[in-house]
């Protein structure tokens, strides 16, 4: 389906064209017709679908369409950095459009506090904002919500395993009207129909097919002890042609670790965490992004919401702690057509947990041997009944005839660049 058979105003369709959008995704193509005739929805897609320009390009024909005075739209996201990224989207695709908009988060200094209040105290068109930097504004007082029409949660799963579900019901009952209200999730648990019940009046609902990976990852996973794994990572990383490499780690301890390690070895690497001012995380985003950063190592706050194009490898340093989680970390890889690869690492402790991603995933994911010169692991035993020997040989095959071509699609790549 294109984009311009929903009827966009001409400016939108401009901006559209100026991104370099075409064809909509199934979220575009289901959710889009429900917001521009004024449902509430709920949507459940995972990140990488294009779910944000399923809310955006409504509400900004919509705002466009009937403009007025005020605050017009609240975005509601769990991260200061998805926050960021959403804002830049909507500066994209109202290159064309007189409509405004701010991120709103914490982490900033005096002036970046009034900055933000100066944009709502004015009315900008749509506000960005992570839950609790809103609650801090609203109980001032200053900030008039009573021509607000639009009220989005991005990432509302997120928002609840993060404890935000009082931050967004206080910052309903700041709102004198009742607004258009959008949820968006990667997952429905018991929490989210609840949540939904309470906010959505009669809603519209959008299901994506969830929780299984881009056709485009070659995911593999080596069985190692935890004092393997930082060799591991050097084996796999030295003398080799990638772009960009993103390793995942549960704990920010492990993310100093690995990164300090990785920069002792004289590789490029920075690493992400909640200990850096939002100033520094910033940069570090944007280094890496740039390609000036070669490899990231990050908690899970890059895991959803944070776009960048042409990563090369994933690594999850441990096992994530759900099959979600497993899904939104190798997701940043082999976006849109594009291929990757993700590698895990398990040790003796995480494989019940990587047996569970398995079974959700209905597939048995290639268990790597280690390289000689790194000694044995730990034996692969999570307690399935069956014979797994046979499966993982199969799945061997498919691995390496998937990673042959891959690396000459790698290789074609880096010769069209020099």
């Amino acid at each position: 389906m294109k984009f311009k058979e929903f009827k966009f105003r001409k400016e939108v369709n401009e901006s559209i064209e100026a991104m370099g959008f075409e064809e909509a995704t199934p979220i575009q193509q289901r959710a889009i017709p429900y917001v521009l005739d004024g449902h509430d929805l709920i949507a459940c897609a995972q990140t990488g679908t294009g779910k944000t320009a399923a809310f955006l390009l409504p509400l900004l024909h919509n705002i466009i369409e009937n403009p007025g005075k005020g605050i017009k739209a609240i975005i509601i996201a769990p991260t200061r950095e998805l926050a960021i990224q959403i804002d830049q989207q909507v500066e994209g695709f109202s290159y064309f459009l007189s409509v405004s908009s701010i991120p709103i988060y914490g982490g900033g200094d005096g002036l970046t506090w009034g900055q933000q209040k100066t944009a709502l105290i004015n009315g900008a068109d749509i506000i960005i904002s992570t839950p609790g930097r809103l609650i801090s504004h609203l109980e001032f007082g200053y900030v008039n919500l009573s021509n607000l029409r639009y009220l989005v949660l991005d990432e509302a799963d997120r928002m609840l395993d993060m404890g935000f579900y009082d931050d967004i019901v206080t910052i309903v009952k700041h709102i004198p009207v009742k607004p258009q209200t959008l949820m968006f999730s990667a997952t429905m648990p018991d929490k989210i129909r609840i949540l939904a019940k309470k906010l959505l009046n009669n809603p519209k609902r959008v299901d994506i097919a969830i929780s299984k990976p881009a056709e485009g990852i070659i995911q593999g996973a080596y069985l190692v002890y935890d004092n393997q794994k930082l060799a591991l990572i050097s084996d796999l990383l030295k003398d080799k042609e990638m772009n960009s490499v993103l390793i995942f780690s549960s704990t920010k301890v492990n993310v100093k670790k690995i990164g300090q390690s990785l920069s002792g070895l004289g590789f490029n690497s920075a690493s992400l965490h909640s200990d850096l001012d939002q100033t520094e995380r910033e940069n570090v985003l944007l280094n890496f992004r740039n390609r000036k950063t070669q490899i990231l190592v990050a908690t899970n706050i890059v895991s959803r919401g944070i776009d960048i194009e042409g990563i090369d490898l994933i690594i999850n340093y441990d096992v994530p702690r759900d099959a979600e989680d497993y899904v939104h970390r190798i997701g940043r890889t082999a976006r849109a057509d594009s291929s990757g690869v993700a590698i895990t690492f398990i040790n003796e402790i995480d494989q019940e947990a990587f047996d569970g991603i398995e079974k959700m995933l209905e597939t048995i994911i290639y268990k790597i041997p280690l390289p000689e010169h790194l000694g044995k692991g730990p034996e692969y035993n999570p307690k399935r009944k069956g014979n797994r020997s046979r499966k993982n040989t199969s799945n061997k095959k498919k691995f390496y005839k998937r990673k042959k071509t891959y690396s000459k699609h790698k290789k074609g790549n880096n010769k069209d660049k020099k």
